[in-house]
């Protein structure tokens, strides 16, 4: 079977942010194997792909890529509710906006709900690295937000026991509460 090849974004003096300084250090490299390890994974059941047409190759995008690769990078960052920064904490929905303000320019604000209502809504095997996976925890729509990394998983912040991680759509957990996939990325 034929693997897509991954490809780092290059890192570029012509975009300085402040996590491109942790990028330096071991942090691409771990990123990088968390990212290839999903590659070991089995693929997704058929009936729920989490791919584009299984086997197919996808496109790199270099926003896309950039917005998951930030996400990763911010694994075991601590849940704080309402953070919306590194220093601070976060909470899901400052996770995406920290995450896409960094990965991709991109100014958001808002609930997770209130995210929800700024993108749009895709087919869940049309998800791309950098599109938004909803979930209600909570009892109410779109309770809580996670950015899609590939491969079935995404990155959120989860609670403040744990802080921001890597989970997989087919959790139990997650997949019972599952609302949808929406997109915010061309």
């Amino acid at each position: 079977m034929n693997q897509p090849r991954l490809q780092a974004p290059p890192l570029t003096p012509a975009r300085p942010q402040a996590h491109q300084r942790h990028w330096l250090g071991g942090g691409a490299t771990l990123c990088l194997a968390l990212w290839l390890a999903g590659c070991a994974s089995p693929p997704a059941s058929p009936s729920q792909p989490s791919q584009p047409s299984q086997g197919a190759e996808v496109p790199y995008n270099s926003l896309r890529n950039d917005v998951a690769l930030v996400a990763l990078s911010l694994l075991d960052a601590p849940y704080a509710w309402g953070g919306r920064g590194p220093a601070t904490g976060f909470d899901c929905s400052g996770l995406v906006a920290h995450v896409f303000r960094e990965g991709g320019g991109i100014q958001l604000k808002g609930t997770s709900a209130e995210l929800g209502r700024q993108s749009r809504p895709i087919a869940r095997h049309l998800l791309l690295p950098g599109d938004l996976v909803f979930f209600n925890t909570l009892g109410r729509r779109h309770s809580h937000v996670g950015v899609y990394v590939g491969d079935g998983r995404f990155v959120h912040a989860s609670n403040p026991r744990t802080g921001v991680r890597i989970d997989v759509l087919s959790n139990r957990y997650y997949a019972q509460r599952f609302e949808g996939a929406h997109r915010l990325l061309d």
